[in-house]
């Protein structure tokens, strides 16, 4: 993987915090990312250009006007104000090259001095259990912090730790074995057919990601919601909003157009296509 800084551009090396997406269900994460370069004003300072990465080009997300810029697979995206780094996939990883990938931007935060590592994924809605729909959606995280996965700042904030998460289950310990290389025992993962439901959590992105920035000694914290297909901008807001209060960060450094309000990027106007003809009806 190699970092492009774009002509002219400055990587500020006080940027210690590092928020990006793993993709899945939904695309809730890059939608929660895209709200948050919106929202805090973030300006490009480069790319991140992965073999593992499908190719792909589109036009400026985040600007009104035609300006020449064109999106790419990997941004890399910088605030000052608030002293964050986000990087923004906007492809998927090639079939069976997640685990190339996650040490590749591993390894890229690492060298590039980056103290915490925000993690933004979905959940499939169909694997939540015990729902309690009087506190409403509700946000849930993995960390590093402790070896069960909890973090007392997160729990401090409301959010609900992964139970589902076992450090010492078959897939777990095969994404630690890979990513630390210091397993005396050789640990394969099930394939398609061996899949049980205890091996969602770690086949997805996010548990790849997880695992790669803890091996490299890096603070990682996973922030997770449940979501089903379709319109997922409520889910965008609430984790981009819990990305929010795990960084300190206040309504006040916003860009919206009255002040301390989000900002919601230009491409979301046409996310589903124009509203329907009401003459119609």
């Amino acid at each position: 993987m190699e970092f492009v800084v774009e002509e002219g551009k400055l990587v500020n090396e006080d940027c210690s915090t590092l928020v990006l997406p793993a993709l899945s269900i939904g695309n809730v994460g890059q939608l929660a990312v895209d709200l948050l370069v919106s929202s805090t004003g973030a300006e490009r300072v480069g790319y991140l250009d992965d073999p593992n990465l499908l190719p792909c080009v589109g036009n400026d997300a985040y600007g009104p006007l035609p300006c020449g810029d064109i999106a790419l697979p990997l941004e890399v995206y910088e605030s000052s104000s608030i002293a964050t780094t986000l990087a923004q996939q906007r492809s998927p990883v090639a079939k069976g090259l997640m685990i190339k990938f996650a040490e590749n931007i591993a390894d890229f935060a690492a060298s590039s001095g980056k103290k915490h590592v925000i993690v933004l994924s979905s959940l499939d809605f169909q694997r939540l259990h015990n729902l309690d729909l009087s506190r409403g959606p509700q946000v849930y995280y993995l960390s590093n912090a402790e070896s069960d996965g909890r973090d007392d700042h997160c729990e401090r904030l409301g959010f609900g730790r992964l139970r589902e998460y076992d450090s010492e289950g078959r897939c777990w310990k095969y994404l630690s074995s890979v990513f630390e290389k210091n397993s005396e025992e050789e640990l394969t993962f099930p394939s398609e057919d061996e899949l049980e439901d205890i091996d969602y959590y770690p086949s997805l992105p996010f548990a790849a990601l997880f695992s790669a920035f803890k091996a490299r000694g890096l603070k990682v914290t996973c922030l997770l919601c449940y979501c089903s297909e379709g319109d997922n901008i409520p889910e965008a807001f609430l984790l981009a909003e819990a990305a929010s209060k795990l960084t300190g960060l206040t309504p006040d450094k916003f860009h919206g157009e009255e002040g301390g309000k989000w900002r919601i990027p230009y491409s979301w106007k046409s996310m589903y296509g124009a509203p329907p003809d009401m003459s119609m009806f």
